[in-house]
């Protein structure tokens, strides 16, 4: 966009005046395209939950699209629920939003299906109900998958920009503009705060919050328009 502000016109390449909304959209689609190109540094749950979410954003959708969805990345539907991602009942699928993903006070270290949908979720949830200190927390325990996760971040954010969806986008773009003050915080951490690893212990904690949160809220997930 600088180069608009440099020059009285730009043109197209068939030498017709290029407006700034055109502009913009090969901007979207190079970035797209960038973006895309990077999905080889997400865990297939989280290349499964990018794709969901991008085609439903936080609604239901049937089974079977999930099932087909989950094929093509190499995971199960079952498997990505086991991850903490998603919540699937009465076949239905839908992923899980940030207040509803277990537990409350995540770990990566004590996760043995750890993703980097998750990191971004709850960092987000902390930044937004906790602060920045509690967020920087996080931050420092994800060690070298602390890049993969912003640039989640920066993906997601194109999308909800893309799809006109504003809230999202904003919780999204916090946490992108929050990211040089929590570095700094996390740097201020020392050694004490350990790396993401996985732990077995933490798989079964994370498998029964989600077994309990799917028992107690079923019929309230899928009444009314859901069915």
């Amino acid at each position: 966009m600088a180069i608009f502000s440099r020059h009285r016109q730009v043109l197209e390449a068939d030498g017709t005046p290029m407006t700034v909304r055109a502009a913009l959209r090969l901007i979207n689609e190079v970035l797209d395209e960038y973006l895309a190109s990077g999905e080889g540094d997400f865990d297939a749950d989280t290349r499964f939950a990018i794709t969901w979410y991008e085609q439903h954003g936080w609604a239901v959708g049937p089974f079977g699209d999930a099932e087909t969805l989950a094929k093509a990345r190499n995971v199960s539907v079952s498997g990505v629920v086991e991850a903490g991602i998603c919540h699937s009942a009465a076949g239905k699928v839908r992923i899980l939003k940030r207040e509803e993903m277990l537990p409350v006070d995540y770990d990566p270290a004590a996760d043995e299906r750890p993703t980097i949908w998750e990191y971004t979720q709850h960092l987000i949830h902390l930044l937004e109900t906790e602060g920045e200190e509690r967020a920087a927390i996080l931050l420092k325990r994800l060690g070298p998958a602390a890049d993969t996760t912003r640039e989640l971040a920066y993906r997601l954010y194109n999308t909800c920009e893309r799809r006109k969806w504003a809230e999202d986008a904003r919780a999204y773009n916090g946490l992108i503009l929050a990211w040089p003050e929590l570095e700094k915080l996390a740097a201020r951490l020392g050694d004490e705060e350990p790396a993401a690893a996985p732990s077995k212990a933490g798989t079964k904690a994370k498998k029964a919050a989600t077994s309990k949160q799917a028992k107690k809220g079923q019929q309230a997930l899928f009444r009314g328009d859901d069915e």
